[in-house]
C-alpha cells in the first residue's frame, strides 16, 4: 500500500517541481509556441482572405470576358449585316444597271431595225416609181391606139422585170 499513497513530501516535491516546470514553460515555451499559433493563424487568415480576393477577381474577369465576347458578337453580326447589306445593295445596283443597260441596247435595236425598215420601204418605193416609169416608157413608145397591143405590151414588160 505504500506504493499507492504518495507521502507528502513526495506531493510537495512534486508541486514545487510542477510549478517551476509551469513558470519556466510559460516563460520560455508557451509565449513563442502562441505566438508562432497566432502569426500561423494570421498567415491562414490572409491566404483566406488573399484567396477570397482572388475569386472575386476572377469573377470580375469573367464578367468582363464574357461582356467582351458579347460585344464582339454583337459586333460581328454587325459587320454581317452590313456585309450582307452591301452585298444585296451591290447586286441590286448590278441587275438595275443590267436592266438599264438591256433597255438601252433593245431600244438601239428597235431604232436601227426602223431604220432598215424605212430604207428597205424606201427602196420598195424607188423600185416600184422605177417599175412604173420604165413600163409607162415602154408603153408610150408603142401604139396606144391599139388596145390588144397595150394589154400585150404590158403583159410582156410584166415579165422582163424581174421583181427583187
Amino acid at each position: 500500500m505504500d506504493l499507492i499513497t504518495p507521502s507528502v513530501g513526495l506531493i510537495f516535491w512534486t508541486a514545487v517541481v510542477f510549478i517551476i516546470l509551469l513558470v519556466l514553460l510559460r516563460s520560455l515555451a508557451w509565449k513563442p509556441i502562441l505566438s508562432a499559433v497566432k502569426d500561423r493563424e494570421q498567415s491562414i487568415e490572409d491566404a483566406l482572405n488573399a484567396a477570397k480576393k482572388a475569386k472575386e477577381e476572377m469573377a470580375l474577369l469573367n464578367a468582363q470576358n464574357e461582356k467582351i465576347l458579347k460585344e464582339a458578337r454583337a459586333e460581328r453580326d454587325a459587320i454581317l449585316k452590313e456585309a450582307r447589306e452591301m452585298k444585296e445593295n451591290i447586286i441590286n445596283e448590278a441587275k438595275n444597271s443590267a436592266t438599264v443597260e438591256a433597255n438601252k441596247l433593245i431600244e438601239n435595236a428597235k431604232a436601227a431595225i426602223q431604220n432598215e425598215k424605212a430604207s428597205a420601204m424606201a427602196d420598195i418605193k424607188n423600185q416600184v416609181g422605177q417599175l412604173s416609169i420604165e413600163i409607162a416608157e415602154r408603153i408610150l413608145t408603142k401604139e396606144l391606139s391599139d388596145k390588144s397591143a397595150q394589154e400585150s405590151l404590158v403583159n410582156d414588160v410584166i415579165d422582163q422585170v424581174k421583181f427583187n
